[in-house]
């Protein structure tokens, strides 16, 4: 497995260091949230996406992912959902990311299909991949699952497991790695204080199951990118990231074979 932190767990800080913290604490990656407050989004220029490129990679790190908001089934018309993807997998590939998270945000599996098909094409084109989270109206594998065996793109579409939201809807680890297996692309690690109070703590010390679900990825062969969502963006008065980073690193030590 190979770790990479979002940029999601350092308000306030620009790209540089983001950069300086990742690469000074074991990652291998940086996951960039899109929006105006990190610097990085749809809207910059290519002047602007050949300098986030460059000093990332100069950095020795690689881009794991976009942290994108597009939501695949959201209420509403398709065109401007279909638009905003299109515009962060165009950024994907000037940056030289694999894939753009998205949220479900809507429970009509077809309209996310629907969506997924529309810019299957140009992922396809551009060598990115469409990554949907197990968040919001989705929360679970056996959910997200449902949605990508009905979309049935193997090739531009698979899963982020947030070991988080499954398991605060009750669906085991076991559970959620089986639903998944066929389209898990990425996974999101983090820990929390209950299923209730998803106020963030560092790595060991909360009640998800962390020790569970590395020994299931482990065992699995999971070799893909494991990210820390610290959500310090949501919730200001945690620790800043470079605190957690290290038990983030240690988790993905213990379980890669």
């Amino acid at each position: 497995m190979k770790l990479a932190v979002s940029t999601l767990g350092m308000p306030g800080e620009g790209l540089d260091r983001a950069i300086e913290i990742a690469a000074g604490h074991g990652c291998q990656g940086l996951e960039l949230r899109l929006h105006p407050d990190t610097g990085v989004h749809a809207g910059l220029d290519q002047a602007a996406r050949e300098s986030v490129r460059k000093r990332i990679e100069q950095a020795g790190l690689q881009i794991s992912a976009l942290a994108g908001y597009a939501g695949v089934c959201e209420a509403g018309p398709d065109e401007p959902v279909v638009e905003a993807l299109l515009a962060d997998l165009r950024l994907a590939a000037d940056l030289g990311a694999p894939g753009v998270r998205v949220f479900p945000r809507g429970d009509d599996p077809a309209t996310g299909v629907r969506r997924l098909h529309a810019v299957s094409g140009t992922a396809a084109a551009l060598g990115c991949r469409v990554l949907v989270e197990t968040h919001d109206s989705m929360a679970t594998g056996e959910a997200v699952a449902a949605l990508l065996a009905q979309a049935d793109l193997p090739e531009t579409t698979g899963a982020i497991w947030d070991l988080l939201h499954p398991w605060r809807h009750g669906e085991p680890p076991a559970r959620t790695l089986a639903a998944l297996a066929p389209y898990l692309g990425y996974v999101q690690v983090k820990d929390a204080v209950s299923a209730q109070d998803t106020t963030p703590v560092p790595m060991g010390t909360g009640s998800v199951p962390l020790q569970e679900s590395g020994e299931l990825l482990c065992a699995a062969g999971f070799g893909g990118w494991v990210s820390l969502e610290w959500e310090r963006t949501w919730y200001p008065q945690v620790a800043p990231v470079e605190e957690i980073l290290p038990g983030a690193t240690e988790w993905v030590r213990r379980f890669t074979s």
